[in-house]
């Protein structure tokens, strides 16, 4: 019998449901990261359901580990998983065990101990600032596309934005804080509706300007008065999936062969922040992440630099 044919018990249901409900209303995950834990949770529930698991209260650390078994070698018709993939599958089973034991609904945790697979730390790609820069003259200034598509990647680099959260910008998520020098800082909401404030660079301001003078009024012609920032050709806001399409094809316009996504002008801009001598708790802030540790993974980047300094400054580094 397939997954397909299986009728997971009521009691697993709901007790999951009222999971995702936490999460959403407490606490505020966005639509693409529930969207995540369903399909996740959903795996471990038909896996639970082919072991004959009916209630939470009989889930044992077997069941657990069993499952990460299955995920890692393909069997119980999970599909075989990437290291990466079985650790994200993992978070949500174990974040539903912990909400069960604190909510009382059962006596224990038997994800508590389960520990991941471990997985080589996987370095972001980025682009050099020649290929940024490359990459942002691409598109055309003479279109209003090309003017949304020029503004769209410059505020990607220059705030480190995920593309999630740039095309949900309205124009008054865009502040001016000084009139005479036009400095502008934008409003950015991150995962779990998370705000901050990053300063814009002159060159990200001047396309922002370009595209809010000249691009944006003749997308918005076509609609119904949005407030998003960046428009379609109908006037309404922009997919995701139109942002991807906006870099790619300034890459192949670039000629740069890597595969590049939005997430990539968000990787060269913590690279680059960092070569340039930011703080990590900076640069940690400006990302929007929780903890300095997940910001560490660019460190690396700087670790050539960082011999040199040392070789020339350093009294005692020459030999």
């Amino acid at each position: 019998m397939s997954s397909h044919d299986l009728r997971i018990p009521e009691q697993l249901s709901v007790q999951v449901q009222a999971y995702l409900n936490h999460l959403m209303i407490e606490r505020g995950l966005s639509d693409n990261t529930m969207d995540a834990y369903r399909r996740d949770l959903k795996r471990y529930l038909l896996y639970l359901t082919q072991e004959n698991v009916t209630g939470v209260e009989t889930i044992s650390v077997h069941h657990v580990s069993g499952f990460l078994q299955a995920l890692s070698s393909g069997s119980h018709h999970m599909g075989q998983l990437a290291v990466s993939s079985v650790n994200r599958v993992l978070v949500a089973a174990r974040g539903w065990h912990r909400f069960m034991f604190l909510e009382n609904i059962t006596p224990t945790n038997p994800a508590a101990d389960i520990a991941p697979p471990k997985t080589g730390q996987h370095l972001p790609d980025g682009l050099t600032i020649d290929q940024v820069e490359r990459l942002l003259d691409t598109p055309s200034p003479e279109t209003a596309s090309g003017l949304r598509d020029r503004a769209l990647m410059e505020l990607l680099y220059a705030a480190g934005a995920r593309i999630t959260e740039a095309i949900a910008l309205d124009v008054d998520d865009l502040i001016t804080i000084d009139e005479i020098d036009e400095t502008i800082v934008v409003r950015l909401f991150g995962k779990g509706s998370k705000e901050r404030i990053v300063p814009l660079g002159s060159y990200a301001v001047d396309a922002i300007n370009a595209y809010l003078i000249r691009g944006r009024p003749q997308l918005a012609a076509g609609g119904k008065g949005s407030a998003a920032l960046f428009l379609n050709r109908f006037g309404g806001r922009i997919t995701r999936q139109t942002g991807w399409n906006v870099i790619k094809q300034a890459a192949r316009d670039a000629e740069i062969t890597d595969d590049i996504s939005p997430h990539t002008l968000r990787h060269s801009f913590a690279t680059h922040l960092l070569q340039g001598g930011a703080d990590v708790r900076v640069v940690q802030e400006l990302l929007g992440h929780a903890s300095v540790t997940t910001t560490q993974i660019y460190t690396h980047v700087t670790a050539d630099t960082l011999r040199e300094v040392f070789a020339y400054a350093h009294p005692r580094a020459a030999r």
